[in-house]
């Protein structure tokens, strides 16, 4: 698998990423046999990229990652979680949310679905605008700075 630098940290990652949305959301019924065997198949190829987002599936996602990543260590994979979609019980978008302390919240439940203390990329998935974006980016750097 052809790798990348990222950044000036001499961490390298697969060129290639794995995107899960498909595997709980948007483009029909999924199988968790078929999207857990991908998720696999990916990692053994040599993809070290996975990349989800907090309401894919309505969490669903992330507890398919977790279940992916059972008995492989936590840190040979890369997983990018996008945050700030609003759902409704039946699915529907409706709206972004990201306050400070929205970010904070959806992190915590992104942590406890993943199974993990940390994820490697955190980022809105839309920009709010009802919310300066140094605010949003500002509680990212307070929970990078917390640990």
């Amino acid at each position: 698998m052809l790798e990348r630098a990222l950044g000036k940290t001499g961490r390298t990652l697969s060129a290639v990423g794995l995107g899960c949305m498909g595997m709980s959301d948007f483009y029909g019924p999924a199988d968790r046999g078929e999207s857990l065997a991908t998720i696999h198949a990916a990692l053994d190829a040599g993809i070290t990229v996975l990349d989800t987002g907090d309401f894919y599936g309505s969490g669903h996602n992330e507890l398919l990652i977790r279940e992916a990543l059972v008995g492989r260590r936590r840190e040979d994979v890369f997983i990018a979680v996008k945050f700030g979609g609003m759902r409704s019980p039946d699915r529907g978008f409706v709206g972004v949310d990201a306050r400070p302390a929205a970010v904070k919240n959806f992190l915590a439940y992104t942590l406890q679905r993943l199974g993990t203390d940390y994820v490697d990329l955190y980022q809105p998935a839309r920009i709010d605008p009802n919310v300066p974006i140094e605010d949003t980016v500002g509680a990212i750097k307070e929970m990078v700075e917390a640990g």
